[in-house]
């Protein structure tokens, strides 16, 4: 995602948006302070970054090195949090970022992006033994941390969770010593306007192949993250999410890696396309299907019937397959947006419309509580074959009223 209202992978006038990153107009203060809820499991939880190089493999967007590196953020169950620090959401450099370009239309500088703190404590002990594995992959220009409130409630629930950041296509990934990467897609994406419509669906499938390539790495890696976490991983129980074209990665790894065992995939266009409906350049996930547990779920209007990637992936897949849809949500309900506009506009003082527009007409509280539900239902099902909390995905339940089920 780069828009919050827009549905697929890439867009013209979100990207070209993203050009500027840093800057813009001074504004006075105060300025809008946000929080995020809490997470419901049973254990606090623990997180630390790691950068991550791939020696064996050029930087696709022709980076500065001649390898890839790539930022991950790891969530965990930890033992104790006392005497550790609450991380924040977003790094500063990330939160400075996010502010000039989060298509919200507010002033840059209005939001205080940097002072939200996750409910993750940083290098807080880790605990437990065989644990599962999720990995999370955000929208195209998103950093990883835009994922926090779901990673965060899984973490607390007894998984360790990996949110990746694609370099060059987040706005900008944050390296040790405080370096800045910052993203090549609004130059990538003129460049392919400009040199025709083949182009530009050779762009759009760069950016899923190379964070694909991201992913698989990533999991290459799992052996060695750092202290004590590689002894406590199950890694016959790994399973993937994200929003948007991280939704459409965590369908496309799983497609072509065996090692993910479920995928479920937050309103994200799974086609080289600019358009829901146009069945055109579809992906390999798509005219193959998958044979392991997919997890479709949408915001209003997008489902297997009116997105044609949607669609295809559903009539080819052979494994167990399930198409949800929250009611009166958008695009960015799928993200910690979900639970931050509304916070926004009640600071600003922005009419009901701006929250509408960005994240929908549900409500913020239940719309967050029935993801932490369903996705944790997914997965508890999934990898850890938990069938009493999987039966929440057997069909429409009265406590979740917003979730409707897709036949």
């Amino acid at each position: 995602m780069i828009a919050p209202s827009r549905r697929v992978v890439l867009s013209a006038a979100a990207l070209s948006a993203t050009a500027t990153l840093v800057g813009g107009p001074a504004v006075a203060a105060p300025r809008v302070r946000m929080s995020l809820p809490e997470p419901t499991g049973p254990y606090p939880v623990g997180t630390v970054s790691v950068r991550l190089v791939d020696r064996g493999r050029r930087d696709p967007w022709g980076g500065v090195r001649p390898y890839r590196e790539l930022m991950v953020g790891v969530r965990y169950p930890a033992r104790s949090v006392r005497g550790y620090e609450r991380a924040p959401q977003m790094a500063r450099a990330a939160a400075d970022a996010y502010g000039q370009v989060s298509g919200l239309d507010v002033a840059p500088g209005a939001v205080d992006w940097a002072a939200t703190r996750s409910h993750a404590y940083t290098h807080a002990p880790a605990t437990g033994r065989r644990l599962p594995v999720v990995l999370y992959s955000p929208g195209a220009g998103d950093p990883r941390t835009l994922g926090t409130t779901l990673c965060d409630e899984l973490a607390s629930r007894g998984y360790v969770v990996v949110m990746v950041d694609h370099t060059y296509d987040a706005q900008v990934v944050e390296f040790p010593r405080r370096r800045l990467e910052r993203t090549v897609l609004p130059r990538e994406f003129t460049r392919a306007q400009e040199a025709g419509p083949e182009h530009v669906v050779a762009l759009l499938k760069k950016v899923v192949d190379v964070r694909v390539a991201d992913t698989r790495f990533v999991l290459d890696q799992l052996r060695h993250l750092p202290g004590p976490l590689p002894r406590l991983l199950d890694l016959d129980a790994i399973g993937m999410f994200g929003q948007s074209a991280g939704g459409f990665t965590a369908a496309q790894t799983m497609h072509d890696d065996r090692r993910i065992r479920a995928a479920l995939n937050m309103d994200g266009v799974m086609g080289y396309s600019q358009r829901d409906d146009d069945p055109a350049n579809p992906s390999p996930v798509g005219t193959d299907g998958v044979d392991r547990p997919l997890l479709l779920m949408g915001m209003d209007g997008d489902n297997h019937h009116t997105v044609a990637s949607w669609g295809a992936a559903w009539e080819h897949s052979t494994g167990w397959h399930r198409d949800l849809t929250l009611t009166g949500s958008a695009h960015a309900s799928f993200t910690d947006l979900q639970s931050q506009v509304p916070q926004i506009a009640r600071q600003l003082g922005l009419p009901d419309a701006f929250a509408v527009k960005n994240v929908g007409a549900i409500d913020p509280v239940r719309s967050v509580a029935a993801q932490k539900a369903y996705v944790s239902a997914f997965f508890d099902r999934w990898l850890r074959g938990r069938e009493e909390a999987g039966r929440l995905l057997d069909g429409p339940s009265g406590r979740w009223p917003e979730v409707r089920f897709v036949e």
